[in-house]
């Protein structure tokens, strides 16, 4: 919608340059011994009021709109505080709590294996998971069998595979709380979550299961 919204000014806002020049050009360039017609100059004037009218109510629609649109989101944002959600990352902080998040399998999917690495992309640990459970937890464990013994941000992929061979790739779910809300500065909603994360409205949804 905005980019057709944009598209209509930048025509319009083309058409009244362009009228102001041959305008200028016609009163510069005219006879003095036979000026331009008074009827003629009005009617033209009428025409230039018209387009200046039209190019200032595009950039105030466009204003309003954006207006609308981040209002929208800001209602949006609030119906979710204090909801349970589902937040799309690839990226889990853990602090000694498990870390609980949901895939969704495809009925041709044969094997489900959640990879969990840490910031420098070493795997710690590697689990099948299975498919009926729907959601799942990572308690910090690791390849040793032993818990993490330090806080820390951890990278979780989920691997997809139909008869031994990888389907594809994706990232997990993570289960939270909205906790707050907030804005950066260009406008763009951010939530605030129980797991630590901050992220764009766009990457959550509610969790009714």
């Amino acid at each position: 919608m905005s980019d057709v919204s944009g598209a209509t000014t930048q025509t319009i806002g083309s058409e009244f340059n362009a009228f102001i020049k041959l305008l200028t050009a016609q009163i510069r360039n005219q006879d003095p011994l036979s000026p331009m017609d008074s009827t003629q100059f009005v009617d033209q004037l009428a025409t230039f009021s018209t387009l200046e009218q039209q190019v200032a109510s595009n950039t105030h629609l466009e204003s309003i709109a954006g207006m609308i649109g981040g209002l929208h989101s800001s209602i949006l944002a609030g119906q979710l505080l204090g909801e349970t959600v589902a937040v799309d990352t690839s990226w889990a902080p853990y602090a000694g709590e498990g870390v609980d998040f949901v895939v969704d399998i495809p009925e041709s999917t044969d094997e489900t294996v959640l990879k969990v690495r840490d910031s420098n992309g070493n795997e710690i640990w590697s689990k099948t998971l299975a498919p009926e459970a729907g959601r799942y937890t990572w308690n910090g464990e690791t390849s040793t069998g032993d818990q993490l013994a330090e806080d820390g941000v951890y990278q979780l992929e989920i691997q997809m595979y139909k008869d031994g061979e990888l389907q594809r790739t994706t990232s997990p779910r993570l289960i939270g709380t909205v906790t707050g809300v907030t804005a950066d500065e260009n406008g763009t909603m951010l939530l605030e979550t129980s797991l630590n994360l901050t992220t764009e409205m766009a990457n959550v949804e509610k969790y009714n299961r």
